[in-house]
């Protein structure tokens, strides 16, 4: 499974480091224009939060299967999120060739990388969590990790990815929809509370996710179902 999915992390950049001055705390004052007259606004603008209901588990076996993919997100949600980043600088990388052949050989040489940094991490994964981080992948870029493989290398090659993927009962076509598959629905909860606490640093998916349509169905219509 090492092969399929190491091609999916792009190496970063390598950066001199950098000593900044540390900055001092300020407060930005916003001002109102009103027919050339300034007011000054006093309020701050906060993010925001979303209130999340309890989670009810109706069995002890329901409990047990959120605790268990609780786990195995966390451990494979930082995978995802670092090859979205590392896909923004690869692409930028790319536009820096006008050659086709110039740039499937940074590509390649992009993933001889990958596979010597990442290899022994994701040998460790299971295939479980392999399914995850395929659905996480697409969370967070958008696009499936077959379509990865194919624009990264070659059409052929994504084929070949994928047929072997699916010995491990693993699809590379697999797409996040959380509104229709509840499992996906679970962990877009997970991964909402797990960056409110801070556990994981939020990043946000590449699509529109309406957490409270999400819970509309899975939540409040479950509710109603067991009454």
């Amino acid at each position: 499974m090492k092969r399929f999915l190491v091609i999916l992390f792009i190496y970063p950049l390598f950066l001199k480091a950098q000593i900044e001055p540390v900055k001092q705390d300020t407060v930005v004052e916003k001002y109102l224009i009103i027919k050339g007259d300034s007011i000054p606004i006093k309020s701050i603008d906060l993010d925001e939060v979303l209130v999340l209901p309890p989670i009810r588990f109706y069995t002890k076996e329901e409990r047990y299967r959120y605790l268990i993919l609780r786990r195995r997100t966390r451990k494979v949600y930082p995978y995802a999120k670092m090859a979205a980043e590392r896909l923004i600088v690869l692409n930028k990388e790319l536009k820096q060739f006008e050659k086709r052949r110039k740039k499937k050989k940074h590509a390649k040489k992009v993933q001889k990388f990958i596979e010597k940094e990442f290899s022994v991490e994701l040998k460790k994964m299971t295939k479980t969590e392999g399914q995850i981080l395929v659905k996480l992948i697409y969370r967070q870029t958008g696009k499936t990790a077959f379509e990865l493989v194919k624009e990264l290398r070659n059409g052929w090659r994504a084929f070949w990815y994928n047929n072997t993927a699916s010995l491990f009962s693993i699809s590379l076509k697999r797409k996040y929809v959380p509104l229709e598959v509840e499992e996906d629905f679970l962990i877009e909860d997970i991964l909402l509370r797990d960056f409110q606490n801070g556990r994981l640093e939020r990043q946000k998916p590449a699509f529109e996710i309406d957490y409270y349509d999400l819970t509309d169905k899975w939540i409040k219509s479950k509710k109603t179902d067991k009454k």
